[in-house]
């Protein structure tokens, strides 16, 4: 690509260097959305990087720390505990560098050969049927749900029947079925949870939780 001499290029006028562009997000979000007074300084840090994942300030107000989960999810990740994610997409989204330092084993189950056929057998969403095979890895670990709205309510009949009970429970399925019903569901039980209210949330919300807390638990906070 040729470009007209002495004319300053898009990179020239917009672009600004990985680094600066994190952190010029991060004061723009800071600055542009209000912040409940009972958030603590930790809490503000997830809720603000959930909110550059999702570039849309009009989060704030539905995001919900339930039961002390911040703190729960740091102490669990400094332990070594697996994270659990109900689809690929968040799997991959996830600082391995820093999961791998605190030795969090990163478990996704839905691409199993065995999840596809008993999904079919039982005429039910493979997210459920991957969750339920993750119960033993996510007892004590954190799930992180970004997705699938039936991975959250198979985990909640899970911790229902005492089958499992995670440290932490990321859940910001998205969709119009279901996924605002799941997560009223997840507030109303005794486990720490970080999650959106309504439809909204995604993979990308749910990984950047995830990676937040990661870097509290390796101590250098995000900005």
């Amino acid at each position: 690509m040729t470009t007209t001499p002495g004319r300053a290029t898009l990179m020239d006028r917009y672009g600004l260097p990985p680094a600066d562009i994190e952190a010029l997000s991060l004061r723009r979000v800071a600055a542009a959305i209000s912040e409940p007074d009972e958030w603590d300084m930790d809490e503000r840090t997830v809720a603000r990087r959930v909110i550059y994942a999702a570039g849309d300030v009009g989060l704030a107000p539905h995001i919900r720390f339930h039961r002390g989960p911040v703190q729960a999810g740091v102490e669990a990740l400094r332990r070594g505990c697996p994270i659990v994610t109900d689809v690929r997409m968040v799997e991959v989204a996830l600082d391995r560098t820093r999961s791998a330092a605190l030795g969090n084993l990163i478990y996704c189950a839905i691409a199993a050969p065995s999840v596809a056929e008993a999904a079919r057998l039982q005429n039910t969403a493979r997210a459920a049927v991957a969750m339920r095979l993750a119960a033993p890895e996510v007892d004590g670990g954190i799930a992180v749900i970004g997705n699938a709205p039936t991975a959250l309510l198979a985990l909640l009949d899970l911790i229902d029947n005492g089958a499992t009970r995670p440290a932490l429970i990321i859940g910001m399925p998205v969709g119009f079925v279901a996924a605002a019903e799941s997560k009223q569901e997840l507030l109303s039980r005794e486990i720490p949870a970080i999650s959106i209210l309504g439809s909204r949330g995604g993979s990308a919300v749910a990984a950047a939780a995830v990676n937040a807390l990661l870097r509290l638990a390796a101590g250098r906070p995000a900005p």
